[in-house]
């Protein structure tokens, strides 16, 4: 009984780790490998790819002479298809193939018996929350429940993620940085997604920018720019920013740098006032108006808990938090005393993801794993970025203001006002990197007088 309630015990803080608190270091936690959409599928099927556009194929056992027959209609499709996967994972695998016209694409294709299998998962899930729920009454875990129902159909159904990857590639049209594939839609099927093929090095990957010449630090500015328009401007956010999904390329025919965005199964799709509360919240914690902190916070579903869940949000302590997140570094003592106290707010933590609402769940989730993405560039929490999302609270704010108002007069107030802030974090930013400028001309100056003048 004690190790089966240790076991359950180990599956509560992976499940509450996962949902929206943060461990950054090599063994950063990622709701993939056992959130609420995954864990279910962790007992799922890994069997051997299924090249379906045929359904039969899913129960045909891999190498018997069926199979060996319906695996060469694959040669009606594709010129040529390679075997050996791109990437796997829990749903499907990635395949690179050429078709007849001499197009470069990349197959995903899912796996045979997850659709079957879905809703035992779900079921399974469900004991296992129970089970911890009597073993561990403080705990709540039912959201989990709710958003594998809600989210693992939507994941499976390849059509809707050929629809998302269109709908914020036509969205966010103006970032030139931003490359989405085409989705080839003559040739895809629920389970079957056929896209231009797109190469490059995953987003996390220093040494491949490195050696291909593309500053960190841009890619970083992009990332914060591009996620920061999805949330605060659209309401429609890309979930699932792991770095197997987020590549960064040099284009062929242009030599621009650009971040290539894939896999559009998870996207949440924000509510007006759930989006703008949360506008208005970050908005205050980049200002450090605390009075504001609290009370959008509090609109937002966290209570009393309020410091612990900006807390959360932001990725730093209450101490930051109060002393100003763009104003404070954050510092190896500082996250080492997140990590450590992190166990001791499990039932607080628990209590808080039962009180927001749903949207937060996954935007704690995409948070996570962008500061990953930073902390591994080495660019985490820069003013720069902090800077981008104020720029896209104050356009989302201004928008709705404008929307809601009928006068030519108020409109164009609230268009001078926006503007004139706009140019106050313009002129921040610039008076940011001259004195970044200056400072490295006098670490270069000094560094020139102290080493020795090579004979």
């Amino acid at each position: 009984m004690a190790r089966r309630a240790l076991k359950l015990a180990s599956w509560t803080s992976m499940a509450l780790a996962a949902s929206g608190f943060y461990l950054y270091s090599n063994k950063y936690l990622d709701l993939n490998d056992f959130g609420a959409v995954r864990v279910g599928r962790a007992v799922a099927t890994t069997a051997v790819i299924s090249y379906d556009y045929l359904t039969s194929l899913r129960s045909v056992p891999y190498g018997s002479e069926e199979y060996l027959q319906l695996r060469s209609k694959i040669h009606d499709l594709f010129m040529s298809f390679d075997d050996t996967p791109l990437g796997a994972a829990s749903l499907a695998q990635v395949h690179k193939a050429v078709l007849h016209d001499g197009r470069t694409v990349a197959v995903k294709v899912q796996h045979p018996k997850v659709q079957a299998q879905s809703s035992k998962d779900i079921l399974l899930m469900e004991a296992l929350v129970l089970a911890v729920k009597q073993l561990f009454p403080e705990f709540e875990f039912m959201w989990l429940v709710d958003e594998a129902k809600k989210n693992l159909p939507l994941e499976l159904d390849f059509l809707n993620e050929g629809r998302n990857a269109e709908k914020v590639a036509q969205m966010l049209k103006h970032f030139d940085f931003l490359k989405v594939p085409q989705i080839y839609w003559e040739l895809s099927t629920k389970r079957v997604l056929l896209m231009e093929f797109v190469d490059g090095g995953q987003v996390n990957d220093r040494d491949y920018m490195e050696r291909n010449k593309i500053d960190v630090n841009e890619i970083s500015r992009h990332l914060g720019k591009m996620y920061s328009e999805m949330i605060f401007v659209n309401g429609f956010v890309h979930c699932d920013p792991h770095p197997g999904n987020v590549l960064v390329r040099k284009c062929p025919g242009t030599g621009k740098v650009e971040i290539v965005l894939l896999d559009h199964g998870l996207y949440q799709v924000l509510t007006e006032e759930f989006r703008l509360d949360y506008c208005h919240l970050w908005q205050s914690l980049i200002w450090t108006d605390m009075k504001s902190v609290r009370k959008y916070s509090q609109r937002l579903g966290a209570g009393d808990l309020y410091p612990l869940f900006t807390c959360m949000l932001t990725a730093r302590s209450w101490d930051s938090v109060n002393r100003g997140i763009g104003q404070t570094p954050v510092t190896a003592t500082e996250d080492s005393e997140i990590r450590d106290n992190a166990a001791n707010y499990l039932p607080q933590i628990s209590r808080l993801l039962s009180l927001v609402p749903r949207q937060m769940l996954l935007i704690f989730k995409t948070n996570d794993l962008l500061r990953g993405i930073e902390a591994a560039l080495g660019t985490r929490a820069s003013a720069t970025s902090f800077l981008n999302m104020s720029r896209c609270c104050i356009k989302a704010l201004a928008a709705h203001k404008k929307k809601n108002t009928h006068s030519f007069f108020r409109r164009a107030q609230i268009s001078f006002s926006e503007a004139f802030n706009l140019w106050q974090i313009n002129l921040h930013e610039l008076v940011l990197r001259v004195k970044g400028l200056r400072l490295a001309s006098w670490v270069l100056a000094l560094l020139c007088w102290l080493l020795p003048a090579p004979h």
